[in-house]
């Protein structure tokens, strides 16, 4: 052998071994791991015992709630880490020994040249070389098969445990508030101008059709109720004067309201124009419609629809969500940060929409009068549902992202009948769908691992999808100027560009957010995390032009109005700076009380819901 062939062959052997040693240290770590992981119960902990435990003693306890909802949320990072670790560990793995073994297939090549090249060469050593990569493969592939499926299992376990932690959740006690009030009717409904429509209002559902759909569900109907709309689908002009799903118009973040306030104060009662209590607990966002704002709350045992005066906060009605067919007996367990009225509700002005953690989906008209119900089936859904609804003219679309049998669908706005229905292979999302115009076509935007999606609102035919996502993703896409936005923490932040939707434009893994979702506005790109720390991008390059840390943590999503970005924490702080290149502070605001939900704007006033009440802010 030359001295070419012997520095060829020493290349190969020692990119086998690196490769070899490579793969055998990724097994060796993803086994410890096992090991590890199996020696620790991630959700079942002194700490967490100990904190249930002292919450069962004072039920009350507002501090205790949030420290435990706090740890279900480290719990839940803990799970995204070691889901990124094990996902990266068997593609190294697999890339290792894809190395060694091309590596070693050319060594092989090479020699068996040389042997065959010299006469004097014993024939037999191909023989022992080929039994010797024997041994070392068997030997090898043994440790990584070994790795591998302990990577599997470590996975599952930790996964079961994190859905199991629910349980710990079901112990927090309800509010006082919220016993009582299970044993209130519904009130009457104040303004009503004629009998006739006091009488609509006040009839009971007690002449119910039930007309089979498609895939044997079952809609309820009032007897009254027309088979086919009769009325108007609402103008854009009409959709962006009001606020009819959450972040708004097209769900997108943007507020087309003039006149919003920068400046109130809840201790003095600054610009505080009232203040009404939601009977029920819930984590979904109001809705505006003209001068009502309408919530949804939610115990085990009832499920309800508000309706408030937007001038005066008087409760104009309140109607429960009662005999839908396929409805559960016993509501689905759900974590104490979802609940089972996480959704925000939607609305055409015609009637108001509502979903619940239940799988229960209704329709009202203004008048707080049950339209049509119907149950889609219980969410397959460790948390509970939360993806809010949305309206494309006379459809109701519907992102249903479950453990099995995840699918988008449209339900007629007038009967609930499924007008269509879009199977997706992605796992459980609790992002919400935002509508996007482009180039004159509408086209619904999806986020849930692993696609970004886009589909036709019309008859559900997926348009592209691109696979840029992954983790148990909840914030919703973001979109400006022909490009889209979708991040997940422990994931990545990806922009698509709507003329090239194969690909990512540009990416970012430095700050991501697993709550709230992003807003885009004036070229710029807002995010928000959980934990108090903003950023602002170019929307086009992707370069970060700054990042700011808030002191509390923050799950509402930034709103943008006009040239400034409105975004609440978790203390009931609104903090308003101005969408540029530099960070600059407008103003901050405190109501003194916890805030979870995003807030809905109208002309001159903000609508903002915390734990127990629903503000309205104005001058």
């Amino acid at each position: 052998m030359n001295n070419k062939e012997k520095n060829k062959d020493q290349v190969l052997k020692g990119i086998a071994l690196v490769a070899l040693i490579f793969a055998m240290v990724v097994c060796v770590l993803v086994i410890a791991s096992y090991f590890q992981i199996n020696r620790m119960d991630p959700v079942n902990t002194e700490v967490i015992n100990s904190l249930v435990e002292r919450l069962n003693e004072n039920p009350k306890d507002e501090l205790l709630k949030h420290q435990i909802q706090e740890l279900d949320l480290l719990a839940r990072k803990a799970y995204f880490i070691n889901q990124w670790q094990v996902k990266m560990g068997g593609y190294l793995i697999l890339l290792a020994l894809a190395v060694f073994v091309i590596a070693y297939q050319l060594m092989d090549a090479n020699n068996r040249k040389q042997v065959l090249a010299n006469p004097d060469q014993p024939k037999d050593i191909l023989g022992i070389q080929k039994n010797a990569r024997i041994g070392i493969a068997l030997v090898g592939g043994s440790l990584v098969i070994l790795a591998l499926l302990l990577a599997f299992f470590m996975h599952t376990q930790l996964g079961d445990k994190l859905r199991n932690s629910g349980n710990k959740s079901e112990q927090i006690a309800e509010s006082p508030i919220d016993d009582k009030e299970e044993e209130v009717t519904p009130i009457p409904i104040a303004n009503v101008e004629t009998p006739e429509v006091q009488e609509l209002v006040g009839e009971e559902l007690s002449e119910l059709v039930e007309e089979p759909i498609k895939d044997e569900e079952k809609v309820i109907k009032t007897s009254n109720t027309p088979k086919k709309s009769n009325i108007g689908i609402p103008s854009e002009e009409e959709l962006k004067n009001n606020f009819t799903s959450f972040r708004g118009y097209y769900s997108n973040g943007i507020v087309y309201q003039k006149n919003i306030p920068t400046d109130w104060d809840a201790a003095s009662n600054k610009n505080i124009l009232w203040k009404a209590e939601v009977p029920l607990h819930g984590f979904n966002s109001p809705i505006i419609w003209e001068n009502k704002v309408f919530v949804s709350g939610a115990t085990e045992a009832v499920r309800e629809v508000f309706c408030f005066d937007g001038t005066t906060g008087e409760m104009l009605w309140r109607t429960k969500i009662e005999n839908i067919p396929g409805s559960p007996s016993v509501a689905p367990k759900t974590t104490a940060d979802t609940g089972l009225a996480a959704a925000t509700m939607t609305t055409d002005g015609k009637r108001v929409y509502v979903i619940f953690g239940t799988g229960d989906i209704a329709a009202f008209d203004m008048n707080g009068k049950m339209v049509w119900g119907i149950n889609l089936g219980v969410p397959q859904n460790h948390y509970g549902h939360s993806s809010s609804l949305i309206m494309y003219k006379d459809k109701l679309i519907v992102q249903y992202d479950q453990k099995k049998n995840s699918q988008i669908m449209a339900l007629e706005a007038s009967s609930g009948k499924k007008v269509w229905s879009t199977p997706r292979e992605v796992k459980i999302s609790w992002a919400s769908p935002i509508l996007v115009e482009y180039n004159g076509e509408t086209h619904i935007i999806t986020v849930a691992d692993p696609f970004v999606a886009s589909y036709n609102p019309q008859t559900g035919q997926e348009n592209w999808k691109l696979d840029c996502i992954f983790g148990e993703v909840g914030p919703s896409a973001a979109y400006v100027d022909g490009k889209i936005f979708a991040l997940n923490e422990y994931a990545t932040l990806a922009a698509i560009d709507m003329d090239k939707p194969s690909e990512v434009l540009w990416e970012d893994d430095m700050i991501l957010s697993d709550i709230p979702s992003p807003v885009a506005t004036n070229g710029l790109l807002i995010v928000s995390t959980s934990y108090g720390l903003v950023a602002c991008y170019d929307a086009v390059t992707g370069k970060m032009y700054w990042e700011h840390e808030f002191g509390n943590n923050i799950y509402a999503s930034p709103m943008a109005v006009g040239d400034n970005v409105y975004l609440m924490d978790i203390k009931g702080v609104m903090h308003i700076f101005k969408a540029s290149k530099e960070y600059s502070e407008v103003a901050q605001s405190s109501l003194g009380e916890d805030v979870v939900t995003t807030p809905a704007f109208a002309d001159g006033r903000i609508y903002i819901r915390t734990d127990k009440n629903l503000y309205c802010i104005g001058k």
